[in-house]
């Protein structure tokens, strides 16, 4: 049984309540193009649930530019508020893409004049080329296979205020890291950073890439959930493929069908559940909220960190 008591645990009835007084707009049209393949959200999910955590998160960039102006106050100068840096964890295939583009549709709504971007850390994985040549492309995921230097680097230019700032770009298309095509960062207000490796401790390293967030979220389901959502999202990413020679997913669509779902089984159990278990789950503790789902991908608990 895994220990929570560092945090409220809060249910969906309540947690509802805790923010009544407006709400942000959003069509159905927009959810649809904001959530992932075989995902599920509803816009009762985002009354009930989002609205509420984006004013949560109001509430910490208060609490953040208030100790900023405290430090300003004391030296006598100037300090500009860094930017507001939001983490989004979990394991594979359990929503934390939804979850992050739901977040800064929204934050966007709540901050109109603020600049709110989004990166995921697959950018930052080594290229299918280096991992093959350490040996280590079954370990695609693992925490070795990400350049994380580079990764702590980029955070801490985004936290000094740098000015556009290109990182690598991931095609789940081709399942690699794209040569020569960059997504550009400029000094954001707030940034999102979804992945799976949000919140670990990175091999030979003295600092979490969660140090740089101001909040950070940990999207958590029942392995057997996620090993359902994985292999539902995987037979659809099959239909999709069959005209597509490129894409990853292409050589499984034109072969048995379930000669390519016994592949996902095993790749689920050899790669995504060891790395849940081993690295993922054992960084829950370090997130400020836990969003904890149930079946169909409904949010039912919050958990908020006590201290």
């Amino acid at each position: 049984m895994e220990n929570l008591s560092n945090y409220y645990q809060v249910p969906r009835e309540q947690w509802q309540g805790f923010y009544t007084n407006g709400k942000m707009s959003l069509t159905q049209s927009e959810l649809d193009n904001i959530k992932s393949l075989n995902d599920r959200i509803s816009m009762q999910d985002v009354e009930d649930v989002y609205i509420p955590l984006c004013h949560l998160i109001q509430l910490y960039m208060q609490a953040a530019e208030s100790i900023t102006l405290t430090k300003g106050l004391f030296l006598h100068r100037y300090v500009k508020t860094p930017p507001f840096i939001i983490g989004i964890a979990g394991s594979v295939a359990v929503g934390k893409s939804t979850t992050a583009r739901l977040l800064q549709h929204l934050l966007s709504k709540l901050f109109p004049r603020k600049s709110v971007q989004l990166i995921t850390t697959d950018g930052f994985l080594h290229p299918n080329k280096v991992l093959i040549e350490k040996g280590i492309l079954n370990r695609k995921g693992f925490p070795e296979s990400y350049d994380m230097v580079r990764l702590l680097d980029f955070l801490n230019r985004v936290k000094s205020g740098e000015k556009n700032i290109k990182i690598p770009t991931y095609s789940h298309e081709v399942y690699d890291v794209l040569e020569n095509e960059y997504q550009t960062i400029h000094q954001p207000d707030i940034l999102i950073v979804e992945g799976i490796n949000t919140l670990q401790l990175p091999a030979n390293q003295q600092i979490y890439v969660s140090d740089f967030f101001d909040f950070s979220i940990y999207v958590d389901a029942h392995p057997k959930l996620i090993e359902k959502w994985y292999l539902e999202r995987f037979e659809s990413l099959l239909d999709s493929a069959f005209q597509k020679p490129n894409n990853y997913y292409y050589k499984f669509a034109i072969g048995d069908r379930k000669e390519a779902l016994d592949t996902a089984q095993h790749i689920w159990e050899t790669v995504n559940l060891k790395n849940l278990k081993e690295y993922i789950l054992p960084t829950k503790n370090r997130a400020d909220i836990i969003l904890h789902k149930t079946d169909n991908h409904e949010i039912d608990q919050l958990y908020l960190k006590k201290y």
